[in-house]
């Protein structure tokens, strides 16, 4: 009896713990799920506050800016680069030229002839201004030596028929004497039946015609003369008389850096042609009207 008895309770206790362990499998938690990484970054004990809300806003607002700007500043970095380019280096044909068109400064060789071009026509405008304002000069008898410097003034040479180099592109009534000038070659006779006035200046004569002295070649064979051609009669002066107050008042002006003594030499004519560019006239390197009356002399 006693073995029966023990085979039933051991199959029993067998059954019981068969259905222990297939209790326990059931109830068994299913395995969490990861979680995820928005779930971890938060803090600890509940919800974040608004503080914290708006720095991670920001700071994702933030992030996203910076990140466009990055790729913006791939396309742009070539315009970008010459944006910032300094003024005055070239960056390119087009790129020039803008600045030009904008009135960045130029380079210093156009600088130089921009400054000369404006000095120019302030100079000129001084000039206009001084030769409306010149006042009236009235005229000197200066002391003359009877005998010419001929170093400083050489004999010019007689040659039929010349004219004055330069004559037939001045235009105006005043300068038809420089013209329509020739050299003519005359005997004493020829000249005093022509010229009833007749000076004589270092021994050279000298005859009146329409308000201008002219050299009588000739007359005498051997004569002095340091210019071939009109010089303006002013003030009823002789030629010598005429020619010492143009030369004074070109010293007075710095044009003239040589003594008064009456002779048209090389020195004065540079002198006068220097005062007629300035002035604005045409350089007959001559004592003519136009330029007496911008001394103020006529």
């Amino acid at each position: 009896m006693r073995i029966p008895l023990v085979l039933i309770c051991s199959i029993g206790l067998a059954l019981v713990a068969s259905g222990a362990q297939e209790k326990k499998k059931e109830e068994k938690p299913a395995p969490k799920k990861p979680a995820q990484a928005t779930q971890a970054a938060k803090p600890k004990g509940g919800a974040p506050k608004a503080g914290a809300r708006r720095q991670q806003t920001n700071a994702s607002q933030n992030t996203q800016e910076a990140q466009r700007g990055v790729k913006a500043g791939k396309g742009k970095g070539k315009r970008a680069s010459q944006t910032n380019t300094p003024v005055g280096q070239p960056v390119g044909g087009g790129t020039q030229k803008k600045r030009e068109k904008k009135g960045v400064q130029p380079s210093p060789a156009n600088q130089d002839a921009a400054s000369r071009q404006a000095a120019g026509k302030a100079k000129q405008g001084q000039a206009n201004v001084a030769r409306g304002k010149s006042k009236p000069v009235k005229p000197q008898h200066f002391n003359l030596s009877k005998q010419p410097n001929t170093a400083k003034a050489p004999p010019v040479k007689f040659h039929q028929g010349k004219r004055i180099e330069g004559s037939q592109n001045w235009q105006g009534q005043k300068y038809a004497v420089f013209r329509n000038y020739k050299s003519e070659w005359h005997d004493q006779n020829w000249w005093r039946s022509h010229h009833n006035r007749i000076v004589f200046v270092f021994g050279a004569p000298y005859f009146w015609n329409a308000g201008y002295w002219f050299p009588a070649w000739g007359y005498y064979p051997n004569a002095y003369y340091a210019w071939d051609g009109p010089i303006y009669a002013y003030n009823n002066l002789p030629p010598d008389q005429v020619i010492a107050n143009v030369q004074a008042a070109l010293q007075q002006q710095g044009y003239y850096h040589g003594g008064v003594d009456g002779l048209i030499g090389p020195l004065t004519r540079a002198a006068v042609a220097d005062y007629q560019r300035d002035h604005g006239l045409y350089i007959t390197s001559a004592i003519d009207q136009p330029t007496l009356q911008s001394l103020g002399m006529a």
